[in-house]
């Protein structure tokens, strides 16, 4: 599955998918996209979802036109320590076929 990271994730998060093809925005030169702009990027490079911390992107995007699943990592904080509690959900998510929009990830 290729994924990408959104810029308020910290950036070795991706290290604990090794699985999956993944890509920072940093990696990928697109630090400072607005989000509409990201989602484009998004789709024209086929991307299969985008992982964020921003909860507030699922209110912000119309995802009829961007039919991209949004990985929305939801903690107290987006430091690694504590993102990395969230992996095994999310791994569980990812194992499971995507439908386009927001899918929250909390740890249980």
């Amino acid at each position: 599955m290729k994924l990408l990271l959104d810029e308020n994730l910290p950036k070795r998060l991706k290290l604990d998918f090794e699985e999956h093809e993944i890509y920072t925005v940093w990696d990928k030169g697109w630090n400072g996209k607005k989000n509409g702009e990201l989602m484009q990027l998004l789709l024209a490079e086929d991307f299969d979802a985008l992982l964020t911390f921003d909860r507030n992107l699922q209110f912000q995007q119309n995802f009829t036109k961007y039919a991209v699943p949004v990985l929305v990592l939801a903690a107290p904080d987006n430091t690694y320590i504590t993102l990395k509690a969230l992996v095994p959900a999310l791994k569980e998510v990812l194992a499971t076929p995507l439908v386009p929009g927001p899918i929250i990830i909390t740890t249980s």
